[in-house]
């Protein structure tokens, strides 16, 4: 058991949360850390965790009184330099992990000022993350969540995070290019960037991990009491394919996939992203190494989700239809997609895979819980990439700027 302080950044979201209560399980001491704007960005969406989340004073009294060590619980964000950087001095971490970023594609495309609103969020929380660890713990492990959306589907072989190049009789490893996909994919470019030349500069050590995109909510932390629950999204802002096909399936909707379904991407389960950060913390770069994980397990096309949810129904003697929608991304329909995801296996990491975990976890938990669903949040495509044309048009242009967002992040309730 270790008594090393761990700082978790965005320990509200979907996988903050749980991310928190391993740690703090596996013995480190958890300063969560959260603004809270992502339950203010449901109301302004209409949308809802499937599953009921409790307030974060809530959960962290609920794991105190399930037997879980002390976690110490922050409001604060990450875009307030100095309040960042009085955290980092005070408790001195062993390792950041850094999930304090809005994470949603569409949410970044719907027009100017959420684009605008989540690259500052993202770049500019990174950037003075940085400054803070340089000051004030040069020797903290930062462990930051990227996205596999990075890299694009290049028609080559993805490694990862970096490529030896020959050109002109000449040979030098270089960051693999990336081909982002949305503005929201992009801020984590630059993000990666950042944090590459802080690590060549000033001697960060930072472990990048480019996450595929996880599916369940079940842990064995989260399993101890309902009230430690955390976030199952399936609306077409901030819900990922998966779940959405898991609660179309359920209230005897269409399985709606976008195109043809031949893109495909990485995935992996909850409890893989678990393992992952803790692998990662336990096995630190050196000073000044920026390394790149391709953290997932499995890749499928979005056609094969659809048959997989279809066939898991069946198998029960439910009909599922799929049907095809046009495509409100600007991607390839079909592609070839080849990404390494070899060192996290090599440093122990030990997968769930889909077939396995379809039925017991997420299909389960739809079920439980599909009395809550809202078939309005379901509306597909939502967000258009080339218009910013939504089925919410509340949602365009609710923004002023950035600086109003933030002020209403200081000054909104304490959920």
């Amino acid at each position: 058991m270790r008594s090393s302080t761990v700082i978790v950044l965005g320990a509200d979201g979907y996988l903050g949360w749980p991310t928190s209560l391993y740690l703090s399980s596996s013995g480190y001491h958890v300063v969560a850390v959260d603004n809270l704007v992502r339950r203010r960005w449901d109301r302004e969406c209409g949308t809802s965790s499937l599953v009921p989340i409790r307030s974060m004073g809530e959960r962290v009294q609920q794991w105190q009184r399930s037997g879980g060590d002390d976690i110490e619980w922050q409001r604060l964000d990450v875009c307030d330099a100095d309040a960042l950087s009085d955290l980092i001095r005070r408790t001195s971490p062993e390792a950041v992990v850094h999930f304090g970023e809005q994470r949603s594609a569409p949410f970044s495309m719907v027009d100017r000022e959420h684009a605008v609103m989540t690259q500052v969020n993202n770049v500019t929380g990174t950037i003075n993350l940085l400054f803070a660890l340089r000051d004030h713990a040069p020797d903290c492990h930062l462990v930051k969540l990227g996205t596999m959306g990075e890299y694009g589907t290049p028609n080559i072989d993805i490694e990862e995070g970096f490529i030896t190049i020959r050109h002109n009789g000449r040979e030098d490893t270089l960051p693999y290019p990336k081909m982002a996909g949305s503005f929201y994919h992009l801020s984590k470019v630059h993000d990666s960037h950042n944090i590459h030349f802080a690590s060549r500069i000033w001697g960060v050590r930072a472990t990048d991990l480019n996450q595929g995109v996880v599916y369940g909510c079940a842990t064995d932390e989260t399993l101890r009491h309902t009230g430690l629950a955390t976030r199952f999204d399936y609306d077409v802002i901030w819900g990922t394919v998966l779940n959405r096909f898991c609660v179309q399936a359920a209230v005897a909707q269409p399985l709606t996939v976008y195109g043809e379904g031949g893109q495909t991407r990485g995935f992996l389960d909850i409890r893989d992203t678990l393992q992952c950060i803790r692998i990662s913390i336990e096995n630190p770069p050196d000073a000044g190494e920026y390394r790149v994980f391709n953290q997932f397990t499995e890749q499928f096309s979005v056609l094969q989700l659809a048959e997989l949810v279809r066939d898991a129904r069946a198998a029960h003697g439910l009909d599922t239809l799929i049907t095809h929608l046009p495509n409100p991304r600007v991607e390839k329909e079909a592609h070839y997609y080849n990404a390494r995801h070899q060192r996290l296996i090599d440093l122990g990491l030990q997968p769930h895979l889909l077939r396995s975990t379809l039925i017991d976890s997420v299909i389960e938990t739809v079920e439980r819980y599909r009395d809550r669903v809202d078939l309005s949040v379901l509306e597909t495509p939502n967000v258009d990439w080339r218009t910013g044309r939504t089925a919410q048009p509340a949602l365009v242009g609710q923004r002023t700027s950035w600086r109003a967002e933030r002020e209403a992040i200081a000054t909104g309730p304490v959920a």
